[in-house]
């Protein structure tokens, strides 16, 4: 098919691409040619700056949907390359059939079980495509290696993990309790090469991948603490941030949090609460443990992270102990 397009030097293709999505002008219907030491981009318009000609390019063949595929979006979770179904789906075969059919999945994997366990991992079979469980994810400009067999995670809070980011200051200590591979941790730490991050896991896996994610993305100020976060925070104090991401266990640990968070100190809460009783209940409870400290706390944010449940939710508070 014949279009407009720009001639550009291989060696300088890179950025002009980049400034001509920016403009909106590369025509995302063909092929981007090659020809000698330059880079012919199809364009949909004449843009100012550029030599115009016109040539023939390959039509690139629009990839289906899923739905459009099935006749109805099915619900499953993306993690880098992998694809998983819901253990309740009763199509899930026909569902993995049609996944691993598009260019960004592997591997389909069905949940066999809820997550649980004291590392609350779950049960997997793979339905389609390679045997495996290990992948790559990218979020926030981060990679991670993980398990997802060995450990929990979740790509769901990719949005909330980085409103807590951007609460932290250079120079700030943070203490992220229940850091799995890092998504917390090493967000933060990237952002603010001058904090102090300590990220802290019971699970021998997550720590594994944990420190192969901080080589991954070349941060150099986590430190990595593998045991129960209540034997693994003696010694700190002065902690600037407090991240509680164990939103079933965290108001067991929150005499610790209290414990290890200087004053005017924020803990970022999380919890599971039914829609009946989102935020109250929890507040009262958190107030109650710190009163006991001899501490009070202001609430700074209240939010509804996620559903998790008929009537129930994942929910933040962050606030601030005085």
């Amino acid at each position: 098919m014949e279009s407009l397009c720009i001639r550009i030097p291989k060696k300088a293709a890179e950025e002009a691409r980049r400034k001509l999505i920016e403009l909106d002008a590369i025509d995302k219907s063909l092929k981007i040619r090659s020809e000698d030491d330059y880079l012919l981009i199809p364009i949909t318009r004449p843009v100012q700056g550029y030599d115009i000609e016109k040539r023939d390019f390959e039509v690139l063949e629009k990839e289906k949907s899923p739905a459009e595929i099935l006749g109805f979006a099915p619900a499953y979770e993306q993690i880098g390359d992998i694809a998983i179904i819901d253990r309740h789906e009763p199509e899930a075969q026909r569902i993995a059939e049609v996944l691993i059919r598009q260019k960004k999945i592997k591997t389909v994997l069905q949940a066999e079980t809820s997550v649980g366990g004291e590392y609350r991992t779950r049960g997997l079979s793979v339905l389609a495509g390679e045997r495996k469980t290990e992948t790559l994810y990218k979020e926030n400009e981060c990679r991670y290696k993980l398990d997802i067999a060995r450990v929990y995670f979740t790509p769901r809070l990719a949005t909330e993990r980085l409103r807590v980011a951007n609460q932290i200051h250079d120079g700030e200590k943070v203490v992220d309790m229940f850091a799995g591979v890092g998504p917390f941790s090493i967000l933060i730490a990237k952002k603010f090469p001058s904090a102090h991050v300590i990220a802290i896991d019971k699970n021998p896996d997550a720590i594994h991948y944990l420190r192969e994610n901080v080589k991954l993305n070349k941060v150099r100020n986590v430190e990595i603490r593998e045991g129960d976060a209540r034997d693994e925070i003696k010694g700190i104090s002065g902690v600037d941030h407090v991240i509680m991401n164990l939103p079933h266990s965290s108001l067991e640990f929150l005499d610790a949090a209290l414990g290890i968070v200087k004053k005017g100190g924020i803990i970022h809460f999380y919890a599971i609460a039914h829609e009946d009783d989102l935020f109250d209940g929890v507040l009262k409870k958190i107030e109650e443990t710190a009163s006991h400290h001899g501490m009070r706390i202001v609430p700074l944010n209240k939010r509804i992270v996620r559903p998790y449940a008929p009537y129930q939710y994942n929910i933040c508070i962050d606030f601030q102990v005085f």
